[in-house]
């Protein structure tokens, strides 16, 4: 099998599972073509790499079985160790049913991956996508979520806690902030009828001193960037604060945080945002006075 570079790879929304033992980084993503077409369902893919610059795959992680709920919108699938299993959380949508987030599983990293939770756990009366593992510092699952358009126009963030063995949510939601909260967050070029404010891909993570923050994705002036919120009582409850300017606002976003095999704090992404071709693009960062800065 020939090795990949970065810009061999088309994906969105990409995600990195680093596996000490075997020392290689898994890479999850939006792997369609055209992942905003009617019945695009192709599935989702992986790649392999000892350093983050080589890749092998494409591997096919899950094909949907015949009957399978989502038809359309495949879209960032993430990939979490809990209880010594692999738990692929991601985002489809039905001919009749939501946009939601069901909870895949599998015994090795490239799968293949098969339906976990009874459909999404994400609310069934609502769009929602990009769910993502968190565990809070009592021990318990939680996943976070986000709420967008075109069901609301003004996009934000929730939470549902889950039971410990990631089949079901073990309570209500709760709601986190709304996207423009955010002083940098505008809406896109591209919105008609009204304002519009697009919500994507929370990512939770603790820092240095235990504080919790969250990075997320949204239109800021410039286009597709990042931006980090924090909250003031370390908690999801918050309240929240946002950095004044984006992390990164150079057409990409969509971000989560991996530590690499040397320690080093990574960053990664896709850029451009705008089809074809996306790529994941990899910046080592640091904690610099409360909040993140890319190296």
């Amino acid at each position: 099998m020939s090795l990949l570079r970065c810009d061999d790879i088309q994906i969105r929304d990409p995600f990195v599972l680093p596996v000490l033992p075997e020392r290689v980084y898994y890479l999850y993503g939006t792997t369609d073509k055209a992942p905003w077409g009617e019945d695009q369902r192709v599935g989702f893919d992986g790649y392999r790499s000892r350093d983050l610059v080589n890749w092998e795959g494409p591997f096919p992680i899950f094909r949907p079985e015949p009957g399978f709920w989502g038809t359309r919108d495949f879209w960032a699938p993430e990939v979490h160790v809990w209880r010594g299993r692999y738990y692929l959380f991601a985002s489809f949508k039905g001919t009749t049913i939501p946009r939601g987030t069901q909870i895949l599983v599998a015994d090795d990293p490239l799968g293949p991956f098969v339906p976990h939770s009874v459909g999404a756990l994400t609310p069934p009366n609502a769009d929602c996508l990009d769910g993502t593992l968190y565990i809070a510092p009592d021990g318990k699952p939680w996943m976070i979520f986000s709420r967008d358009w075109p069901a609301i126009r003004n996009g934000r963030y929730s939470a549902v806690p889950l039971t410990d063995d990631l089949l079901t949510t073990a309570d209500a939601p709760i709601d986190l902030f709304q996207v423009n909260d955010a002083p940098w967050v505008s809406v896109p070029h591209w919105a008609k009828d009204g304002p519009c404010y697009v919500a994507d891909g929370a990512f939770p993570f603790h820092g240095a001193d235990g504080s919790l923050s969250i990075i997320f994705s949204s239109w800021s002036r410039a286009g597709y960037a990042t931006g980090v919120a924090h909250s003031a009582s370390n908690t999801l409850a918050g309240p929240w604060a946002f950095d004044a300017e984006p992390l990164f606002d150079r057409n990409g976003g969509h971000a989560m945080l991996f530590r690499d095999f040397s320690g080093r704090l990574q960053l990664t992404l896709h850029q451009p945002n705008d089809p074809p071709p996306e790529h994941p693009r990899f910046f080592p960062c640091a904690e610099v006075a409360g909040s993140l800065r890319l190296g």
